[in-house]
């Protein structure tokens, strides 16, 4: 059961992504009260004087527990329950989701400089803390977090200054000034954004206004920092320009095309709807062995769902001609396909552009082939607004349990499965005309998409060949009466041996195949052709 606690903006909650009735404004109180030290114990006393104040009503007691029943039966779900009796007082228990304490981790972790993260912090925040609750301590404690807030927008502009933005902060700063006519930072924060966006007249004038109402108001001249900054604008400094790091109107379309035909795999399509819905996106890790078909799947479901990523998708094949690709040269595929003309030197600095360029847009990145959990790891965009699928033959642990990522496993097809793939790719006519050829192509191919695709595409380059020819020669030779044929595709058959070598595959796609036939034909006889002789 997933219960969801939402202090910034008005107090309410969920359960299981429904939202439920917390009642009235003293009940909700209660809440609060808890989730602010969500996990620990509150003592009773506390929880009293947090709600009613330091007046406290004769009944208060026996109200508090009227409430805290209430609230039990309305978070009340599958896992058990939320608060729980704890050493003289109550605990919301910790494994309830609460923003408040997912944005001060999410601040922690940004350090001041992580665009990413404050970003994702910042997104918690659906309007003034504690709407709708009143009271002393409530006002103190939408007070503080108030300030908290302030300080990570702050941290968010220098962080986004730093990475070569100046123009596009402009409005958010000239308001922000106004509301703060004399906090320092925000003033030097406004003079540099309009300094990049070529507006440094105004950029001088806004510091003497500044430093006239510093002088006249708190008989203070302006910091050191402000002072050199404005120093570094008069001067033109060169330091002070901004790199530009993106063309907005820039919307990578990277995808594969679908491929035809599909079929089945409908438990594994739901698994990856799950992760993209319109409210959440996340990280799906599609994995199994070789010419199982993961690709296959994963541009499919990327092709149906289209519309979920207006900003773009992004695709690399991070096993391309059998080796692993440097995770920061995605990451430079990835700058140049969101047209950065610029680019840090530093990968560590490349791979923050990244994640600050994909920000709030709504994105999906397929990352085909990874090799591990650590090549896929600089490639994750993180926050909440891209959807990430990755195809592996490993099975990924550490995306799935310190990202949070879906595991998707594939099986091979099962034999109506593929003997549907024929079908599409051959024609029932055919098919039905040779029902003993296809079951015994169904059964070599071991139902293994790949090689049900390459004993189709013999087929249909020989229209003329009864099916039955073709499994004979493979059930003879192997691949041998393949190659003459095949020597544009370089493919070998997947196969699986024995109950204990499920998933083994003998394949080598991908590659140039004049170059390494030789090397597949050898590899895959050593290995294939007693089972298409009938070891199966």
């Amino acid at each position: 059961m997933a219960v969801v606690v939402r202090l910034l903006g008005e107090v309410a909650a969920e359960v299981d992504g429904r939202p439920v009735d917390l009642g009235a404004p003293r009940q909700r109180c209660v809440l609060v009260a808890l989730a602010v030290d969500v996990g620990r114990a509150v003592p009773v006393d506390r929880l009293v004087e947090r709600v009613w104040g330091p007046d406290v009503a004769r009944r208060a007691r026996a109200t508090l527990h009227s409430y805290i029943s209430r609230l039990r039966r309305a978070l009340a779900g599958a896992g058990g329950p939320v608060i729980v009796r704890r050493s003289g007082g109550y605990a919301l228990v910790a494994d309830v989701v609460v923003d408040l304490h997912r944005f001060r981790e999410l601040c922690a972790r940004a350090g001041g400089d992580d665009v990413r993260a404050l970003t994702e912090a910042l997104a918690w925040w659906r309007g003034e803390a504690l709407t709708g609750l009143a009271g002393d301590w409530v006002q103190a404690v939408r007070d503080r977090l108030g300030q908290e807030r302030s300080a990570a927008e702050h941290d968010l502009v220098d962080a986004r200054l730093r990475v070569g933005e100046g123009a596009e902060l402009v409005a958010e700063l000239s308001a922000r000034a106004a509301r703060h006519p004399l906090d320092e930072r925000v003033a030097g924060q406004y003079l540099l954004a309009l300094h990049r966006a070529g507006r440094t007249p105004d950029a001088l004038a806004h510091y003497r206004r500044v430093r006239t109402r510093l002088v006249e108001e708190l008989g203070t001249e302006p910091g050191v920092p402000l002072r050199e900054l404005h120093r570094q604008v008069l001067a033109a400094d060169p330091a002070l320009a901004a790199t530009p790091v993106r063309a907005a109107a820039v919307v990578p379309r990277q995808l594969p095309a679908a491929p035809v035909p599909f079929v089945g795999r409908r438990a594994e399509l739901d698994r990856l709807d799950a992760v993209s819905t319109a409210a959440t996106v996340g990280i799906a890790a599609v994995v199994g062995a070789a010419g199982i078909g993961k690709t296959w799947l994963a541009l499919h479901w990327a092709h149906r769902l289209l519309d979920r990523f207006p900003d773009g998708q992004l695709f690399v094949d991070l096993g391309a001609d059998g080796v692993p690709m440097d995770p920061a040269v995605a990451v430079r595929g990835f700058l140049d396909a969101l047209g950065v003309d610029r680019r840090p030197t530093d990968p560590h600095a490349r791979a923050a552009l990244f994640r600050s360029l994909v920000a709030g847009r709504r994105m999906l990145l397929v990352l085909d082939n990874a090799v591990d959990t650590a090549q896929v790891t600089p490639l994750l965009p993180g926050g909440r607004s891209c959807a990430v699928v990755v195809t592996s033959r490993d099975s990924l642990p550490g995306l799935i349990v310190g990202h949070g990522a879906a595991h998707v496993p594939l099986d091979v097809l099962s034999g109506a499965e593929a003997h549907a793939i024929l079908a599409e790719r051959l024609g029932a006519v055919r098919v039905g005309e040779e029902p003993g050829a296809v079951e015994e192509l169904v059964g070599l191919c071991g139902g293994f998409p790949l090689a049900l695709g390459i004993a189709a595409g013999h087929a249909c380059t020989r229209p003329c060949l009864p099916l039955s020819v073709l499994a004979a020669e493979l059930r003879a030779s192997g691949t041998g009466a393949l190659v003459d044929h095949d020597l544009a595709t370089g493919s070998s058959w997947p196969h699986r041996r024995s109950t204990r070598e499920r998933g083994r595959v003998v394949a080598l796609p991908g590659r140039s195949p004049a170059s390494t036939w030789p090397e597949y034909r050898s590899e895959v006889s050593g290995h294939c052709c007693g089972v298409w002789r009938g070891q199966r």
